[in-house]
């Protein structure tokens, strides 16, 4: 494995991060289980979750992390744990049930959150969505309190606009905070829009980026095109049919480089400026072995040009990518 700073702070994460989303809603726990340990031992040390992950109930991916942590072994030692507020979780929070950033939800849900995860802390606590309503010194008031307290070592955003970064920034350096060091964002090949003015914002506040979603839901993992019209979804099946062209051609340039698709996706994103950690979302221990050679791929300029040419991206950074 391979190990980089988070953003400009002096943390050291692995290049890939472990996501968890699946964990109790399509992973089992004990598969779950061992996922961490076989991701622990790869060298993966950064690990995604967040509050409302687990669906069903709401919560409960943190409860599988906290039963892994429990077993010992210093699994929670070796760990840099990231997880996230916004969403509602249940119907105790009232009239602020709905999403958000308040500080009252900030001091319940954070706490909610370590108790499941069986923590006193969390290395990186995430922003899930932009609040419009909480104004930033609310915010930041709210996140300075808690890392006063050493519940929360860094804070992140994740799905902010390029503006919203900045405002964020803006507001933390007239408190002399640190402010936001990652930004969790939707990019893959298929999904290049935030290079207008995500990721150069990103790139000049000095914030890691941690892309999610890098297969595209799958679309770029290899076997889209393979699997039976009747096993995907009718949804798969419309974006299989739009995206026909560029997946075929996608699926014939890695044959010729002779590596798998999904390894191919995850070294496009390693070698773009300013990505911190790709997150893989693993089912099995086999997805996950598959996706550590990611790290190790290093792609020519020929390939990333003939990655380019098959999913074009906007053009580069705003305002040149439409004007002059």
């Amino acid at each position: 494995m391979k190990y980089t700073y988070l953003g400009r702070t002096g943390l050291r994460v692995s290049q890939l991060c472990l996501g968890t989303m699946n964990f109790g809603n399509v992973t089992s726990e004990s598969d779950a289980f061992r996922i961490m340990d076989a991701a622990l031992d790869a060298g993966i040390n950064f690990f995604d979750t967040a509050n409302v992950y687990g669906w069903q109930p709401k919560g409960l991916t943190e409860e599988i992390i906290g039963r892994w942590f429990a077993q010992g072994g210093d699994r929670r030692e070796r760990v840099v744990l990231a997880t996230k507020i916004y969403g509602d979780m249940d119907d105790r929070d009232g009239p602020n049930k709905p999403g958000g950033m308040s500080a009252y939800k900030v001091r319940r849900h954070l706490d909610a959150s370590l108790r499941r995860l069986q923590t006193d802390h969390v290395e990186l606590y995430q922003m899930h969505h932009i609040d419009r309503h909480a104004p930033w010194e609310e915010v930041w008031g709210a996140f300075e309190t808690q890392i006063q307290q050493g519940k929360v070592d860094y804070i992140g955003s994740s799905n902010f606009a390029g503006w919203h970064l900045v405002k964020a920034q803006a507001a933390a350096a007239a408190r002399h905070f640190l402010g936001l060091v990652s930004e969790q964002h939707l990019y893959n090949l298929m999904q290049r829009t935030p290079e207008l003015e995500v990721l150069p914002a990103a790139r000049d506040l000095g914030l890691g980026v941690i892309p999610w979603s890098p297969l595209a839901g799958g679309l770029l993992g290899g076997n889209a095109l393979s699997a039976p019209a009747g096993s995907r979804s009718a949804q798969r099946q419309k974006d299989v049919e739009q995206h026909r062209a560029k997946l075929e051609a996608f699926a014939a340039f890695c044959s010729e480089l002779g590596e798998p698709a999904d390894v191919v996706a995850l070294a496009w994103l390693l070698a773009q400026p300013g990505i911190t950690a790709p997150i893989i979302g693993p089912r099995t221990i086999g997805q996950l072995e598959t996706s550590l050679r990611a790290v190790e791929l290093s792609l020519s300029q020929e390939s990333l040009s003939r990655l380019d040419s098959i999913f074009p991206g906007p053009g580069g950074a705003a305002p040149e990518a439409y004007a002059w």
